[in-house]
C-alpha cells in the first residue's frame, strides 16, 4: 500500500527541524501568520527553534494554542500558514505544521514546560463537550484563573479528535497527551455524562456555575433519503470511524465494526470525512473502496492532499454521479446513480454516507431561552462574544457554524473564551 506524504514525514529529527527552521526568512509582514486562523506567532517560534531554544519556541506556541501536537498534524496547512508562505513562489514553503508538531512532541517527551497554575478564584465555568472548541475554551479560561469543569458524554474526552479522526492522521496517544496537559492546568473532566439527559442547563446553574459553554459540535450526520435507505449495510461514515476507534481501543469486539474483511465499500460524498473513512476501510481490509460524488474534482470539499493520499492508497472515484437508489433485498447489494444522463450501478457490500452533519437538539430542547436558526445552529451574539440568547450560556465551534476544521473551531472558541471571561468579570463586579 502506498504511504502518504504525511506518514513519510511524521516527525523531524532535531537536525532536520533546525535546518528547516533556518530557511525561514522572518518576513517583516509574515503572510504565514496572517494565514493562521488563531494567529500563531509563526516567525518567532521558528526563529527560536532555529537557535535550538525549544523551550522558548514551545512557550510562544502555548500563548495561542492548547493543542499544538494536534494542529501540527491535522490543520489544512496548504490553505493556511504553509499556503501563505512567500517561499511558495519557489515551490518550497516552510513546513510550519511539521515544525509545530516537532516542538510539541519534543516538549511531551522531555517535559520542557511546567506552567504555573493560576488560582481558580475568578469564576466557575461549565464546558459541554471535549472536542477542539471545548478543550480550547477550557484551557484558555483555566490559565486565566477560572475553575472549569468539562462534561463529556463519551467514556473518554477528546470528541472528534478521538472518535472522528483516524489513527493514521492523528494518533490517539497524541490526543490523550494533549488532554493531560489541559487537565494539568486544573481542568476537571466528567465523562459518561450526557447533558440534556443526565442533567440540564438549569441543573448546572443550580450548581453555581457563572457561565456555561456549549461546544458539542455537529453530532448528527445528515442522511440521504433515497429509495432503499432502510436496507442493512447503509451506514454513516462517522459511525464507522467511531466504531473503528472503539475497536482499536479494545472497547468493542471486531464483529461490531460495520465493515468486514474483503467487503466492497462505496462512500457517498467527497469531504475529508469521506477520505478518512475510505482510507480507514482499506486499511481495515476492504477489498475495494469507491467514492461517489455528485460533482467534479474541482468542487470536492476535501483537501487536495487528502484526496491525493486516498488516490495513492487505492481509493477509486466516480465523479458527477448522483445517487438514486440503494439496491438489494434486505441487505444492500449496490448503488444506482445517474451519470451522463444514464442510470448506472456499482456493487457494494457496505455503503457509507458522508454528506455532512448538523447539531443535535438534545441540549437546547431541554432548557429555555436558547435560540437556534432554521438549520438548528445555535444563535450567538457579538457582545459578549459567543453568548446565546440565554444569559450566561455561550456556544462556539461547529454547533454555531457549519462544520469546519479543528483550527477554525479553535479560533472561534478562543474568542468565546474572552467573551465568557468579560461576562463573568462583569457579573462579579455587579455583585460587589
Amino acid at each position: 500500500m502506498a504511504q502518504s506524504e504525511y506518514e513519510k514525514n511524521t516527525s523531524y529529527t532535531m537536525q532536520e527541524a533546525i535546518n528547516e527552521a533556518k530557511r525561514c526568512l522572518r518576513c517583516k509582514v509574515p503572510a504565514c501568520q496572517k494565514g493562521c486562523p488563531i494567529n500563531n506567532d509563526i516567525p518567532d517560534f521558528i526563529y527560536q527553534l532555529s537557535k535550538g531554544n525549544l523551550g522558548e519556541a514551545r512557550e510562544i506556541l502555548a500563548k495561542k494554542t492548547n493543542l499544538p501536537a494536534v494542529c501540527g498534524r491535522v490543520c489544512p496547512h496548504e490553505k493556511q500558514c504553509v499556503g501563505h508562505c512567500v517561499l511558495n513562489a519557489k515551490g518550497n514553503p516552510i513546513q510550519v505544521g511539521g515544525l509545530e508538531q516537532f516542538i510539541a512532541d519534543f516538549d511531551a517527551e522531555m517535559g520542557l514546560i511546567k506552567e504555573n497554575i493560576a488560582q481558580k478564584t475568578r469564576g466557575k465555568v461549565a464546558v459541554i463537550g471535549s472536542g477542539p472548541a471545548g478543550l480550547t475554551v477550557a484551557g484558555d479560561l483555566a490559565r486565566e484563573g477560572f475553575n472549569v469543569i468539562i462534561y463529556e458524554n463519551e467514556s473518554e474526552p477528546g470528541g472528534v479528535l478521538l472518535y472522528g479522526i483516524p489513527e493514521f492522521r492523528l494518533p490517539k496517544a497524541v490526543v490523550r497527551r494533549e488532554i493531560k496537559k489541559i487537565e494539568a492546568l486544573g481542568v476537571t473532566f466528567l465523562t459518561n455524562v450526557t447533558v440534556g439527559k443526565d442533567l440540564t442547563i438549569d441543573d448546572m446553574f443550580s450548581q453555581n456555575f457563572d457561565a456555561i459553554f456549549i461546544g458539542t459540535g455537529t453530532a448528527l450526520a445528515r442522511d440521504l433519503e433515497i429509495e432503499g435507505r432502510e436496507k442493512s449495510g447503509v451506514i454513516q461514515s462517522t459511525y464507522f470511524l467511531r466504531m473503528i476507534a472503539l475497536y482499536n481501543a479494545g472497547s468493542v469486539d471486531e464483529d461490531e465494526v460495520p465493515v468486514s474483511k474483503e467487503d466492497k465499500v462505496v462512500i457517498v460524498g467527497a469531504g475529508n470525512v469521506a477520505m478518512d473513512a475510505a482510507r480507514t476501510a482499506l486499511r481495515y481490509g476492504a477489498s475495494s473502496v469507491t467514492i461517489v460524488y455528485r460533482k467534479g474534482l474541482e468542487d470536492m470539499p476535501a483537501l487536495k492532499t487528502e484526496y491525493k493520499s486516498a488516490l495513492d492508497e487505492g481509493v477509486e472515484f466516480i465523479w458527477y454521479a448522483d445517487p438514486v437508489e440503494f439496491t438489494g433485498d434486505h441487505t444492500v447489494k449496490g448503488l444506482k446513480f445517474k451519470k451522463d444522463g444514464e442510470i448506472k450501478e456499482i456493487e457494494a457490500d457496505v455503503i457509507m454516507l458522508a454528506v455532512g452533519s448538523r447539531p443535535a437538539s438534545r441540549i437546547v430542547s431541554t432548557t429555555t431561552g436558547i435560540g437556534v436558526n432554521d438549520s438548528g445552529y445555535v444563535i450567538t451574539k457579538d457582545k459578549p462574544y459567543g453568548m446565546t440568547t440565554r444569559k450566561g450560556v455561550f456556544a462556539g465551534g461547529d454547533v454555531v457554524h457549519k462544520p469546519a476544521t479543528v483550527v477554525l473551531a479553535m479560533k472561534e472558541a478562543k474568542k468565546v473564551a474572552e467573551g465568557i471571561a468579560s461576562y463573568v468579570d462583569a457579573i462579579k463586579l455587579l455583585e460587589l
